[in-house]
Order: C-alpha cells, then sequence, then structure tokens
C-alpha cells in the first residue's frame, strides 16, 4: 500500500506533533565539571522536527505537549513561537519547591576524540504526567491535519505516555493523516521508569498505528526486540544489516510503509561520515556518502527526519526526498543548537550536489 498524504488546504495543518518540551544546557566544548556559563536551547525530539519544518520549508507545524505554568516554561513557549511553531499544551501548575517541571537535557560538544557527554534531570517531568484524555484529538485532527509524528524518546517517560501516543495515532489514522514514529532507542530512559524488559512491547504495540519508522538498525534491534544481524560486526556505512532488519519489520508490523535512516560512521567528534537510506513499498534507495565537519551534532537525526517528511509531504519522488533528509540533516550540525538556521535554497542546493564554496 502506499502513502496516502491528502493534498494541502490552506487552513490546515502540515504537521502535527506529540512529545516533551525540554530545555538542553550546552557548555559548549567545555566539560562540564569545569563550565561556568551554558548556552540554553530549547528542544525535544517531536519539536525539532515540528521547527525544521515550520522554519526552513514554511509548513504548517503544531505541537502537543505539557507545559509548566513558572519562568522555565514561559521561555520556552516564547521559543517555540519564534520558531513558528503553533503550541498545543496541557498545563501544570509549579509548586514552588518540586514540580512537576520541564526537564533538563545536559549535553556539551565534545572535541576531537572528546566524546560529547548527554545525561538528563528529568525528575517530576510535567510531560511523564500527560496520559490518555489529556487532549481531544478529533478537534485538533478536524483541522485536516495531513501527517503525525511521535517518537521513542516521549514514549519511555512514563507508564502513560506511551497510552496517549497510541491513542493520537488511532485518532490521526482515522482523520487520514500519514503516522510516523521515531524510535529513537534510549535504555536510560526506558531503565530509568522500570520498563527495559517490556519496552519491546511497548514500541511494539505503537509500530501497529506507524506508516513511516524512522530508526536505525541499533533502534530496530532494541527497541523493537527484533534479532536481526550484529550490529557491531558491519560497518556503519553499509545498509546491508539495516535492510535485513527490516525484513524482520515487514514480516511483524505489515502496516508499516516506509523505513528510514542516517547512516553516520564516527572518525573523531568533529570529523563524521554521513549518509542515508529508505525503505519505501519494498524498493531500496541510498543517499550520497558525505564528509562533515560537525560543529553540534544534537538534532541531526531530527534534521533528516524533517526533510524527508517535507519531501515526501510535497510529493516529491522517494530518492529526492531521501536527498533533502540527508542534506537538510547534514547541514544542521554545522549549526548551534537543537534546530535548523538553514534555508530550503541550501538544502535543495546540498540536495542537489552543491558545495561549501562562497555564496556571493
Amino acid at each position: 500500500m502506499a502513502l496516502n498524504i491528502k493534498a494541502k488546504k490552506a487552513d490546515s495543518l502540515d504537521f502535527l506533533a506529540l512529545g516533551a518540551l525540554v530545555t538542553r544546557l550546552d557548555p559548549g566544548i567545555v566539560p562540564f565539571g569545569f563550565a561556568d556559563t551554558y548556552q540554553i536551547h530549547v528542544s525535544g525530539g517531536e519539536c525539532n522536527v515540528a521547527a525544521n519544518l515550520a522554519r526552513c520549508c514554511g509548513q504548517e507545524t503544531a505541537l502537543a505537549s505539557a507545559m509548566v505554568d513558572y519562568p522555565i516554561g514561559a521561555k520556552i513557549e516564547a521559543e517555540v513561537r519564534a520558531m513558528n511553531v503553533r503550541g498545543i499544551y496541557k498545563r501544570f501548575k509549579h509548586d514552588g519547591v518540586r514540580g512537576p517541571n520541564m526537564a533538563q537535557v545536559w549535553s556539551d560538544r565534545g572535541q576531537g576524540v572528546r566524546a560529547p557527554v548527554v545525561f538528563y534531570n528529568r525528575a517530576n517531568e510535567a510531560a511523564a504526567l500527560l496520559k490518555p484524555g489529556d487532549f481531544d484529538w478529533d478537534a485538533l485532527f478536524s483541522r485536516g491535519a495531513r501527517w503525525f509524528h511521535s517518537g521513542g524518546i516521549f514514549s519511555a517517560l512514563s507508564a502513560t505516555t506511551p497510552e496517549l501516543v497510541i491513542e493520537a495515532m488511532k485518532a490521526a489514522r482515522k482523520a487520514g493523516a500519514v503516522v510516523s514514529f521515531d524510535l529513537n532507542y534510549r535504555a536510560k530512559l526506558w531503565a530509568a521508569n522500570g520498563s527495559s524488559a517490556s519496552a519491546p512491547e511497548i514500541l511494539g504495540r505503537i509500530a501497529e498505528q506507524v506508516d513511516v519508522l524512522v530508526g536505525n538498525e541499533e533502534d530496530l534491534q532494541m527497541g523493537l526486540g527484533l534479532k536481526g544481524p550484529d550490529i557491531h560486526a558491519a560497518s556503519k556505512l553499509d545498509p546491508e544489516a539495516f535492510y535485513r532488519t527490516i525484513d524482520e519489520v515487514r514480516a511483524r508490523w505489515p502496516n508499516v510503509k516506509a523505513v528510514a535512516t542516517t547512516l553516520r560512521e564516527v572518525k573523531s567528534t568533529n570529523r563524521h561520515l554521513w549518509s542515508a537510506v529508505l525503505w519505501l513499498e519494498g524498493e531500496r534507495y541510498a543517499a550520497p556518502t558525505c564528509e562533515l565537519d560537525v560543529y553540534d551534532r544534537v538534532g541531526g537525526g531530527d534534521g533528516f527526519a524533517a526533510g524527508l517528511i517535507y519531501g515526501l509531504l510535497e510529493g516529491k519522488t522517494p530518492q529526492e526526498a531521501l536527498a533533502l533528509g540527508w542534506a537538510h540533516g547534514a547541514l544542521l550540525t554545522t549549526f548551534p543548537g537543537d534546530t535548523t538556521m538553514a534555508t530550503l535554497d541550501q538544502v535543495v542546493s546540498f540536495a542537489k550536489g552543491g558545495s561549501a564554496r562562497i555564496q556571493r
């Protein structure tokens, strides 16, 4: 079955996402134990994709999430508006002491042979309190949203968040929207909520509602409990391990029409080889491999997802859509922060084989 993408309408949303909003504290290349200043980036996997689509691609996007009514929430809410993303919030009051809170992700950039470091403060996170019934999905989809998206990080926050994802996906399917899910398997998060053993069952139930899966072979194997080939034996740029795992995905979830992933071989923190592949309705598509000089790797995968989704929404061929995802993800690693500063012209040019020659 082909992806059935609804035609664009003037008053409809192109893209609606469900996920957690966070602040990312970034000390740059300075290790946390020595840093005394931080950049604050507003982030969240699903928000990043919505922001990229709005900022770079001119799409009408919205995000359903939790919002705490305190100064950090106000900061995040203002940034989401500045990204041209419509915020749809379940609101929580802060008790002045313990929360509930907007989560923090601590993530430095590393440098050279020193890898980036990531850890979380998601204690009493408002997004983890979200549950089925918190949003009127029928009303939201009555605007005619063309695409719905969520991800594995949000699903790992609590026992109720994956049930909310499934509720939203069922409403999206009923409304005729394409449904995508970025597996984004994070072992730390599943372990923290005591669900490590049940993650494949939970994510498997979500996969039953999905048209488009985003995730590498490790996400597919660890997140969905697939056997697949030895993910440590093959080259990181060899798509064969990914393709062999797709066969298992199709056998268990015949509803899945497309699976896509980036391929990345890390030579050093600042030098990556970068490619991407797409499996769509039985056909395989591959992007070129390029060498990236990475400024900040966080958000590259969300940049890829946004470019791919934009291409598919706009009726590009699968190869063209993959190239747009590949190009946008690559460009995003050249900017600070988690969301795009690229123009659509830059993405299209790089997707067609453009270079870094100065533009006069």
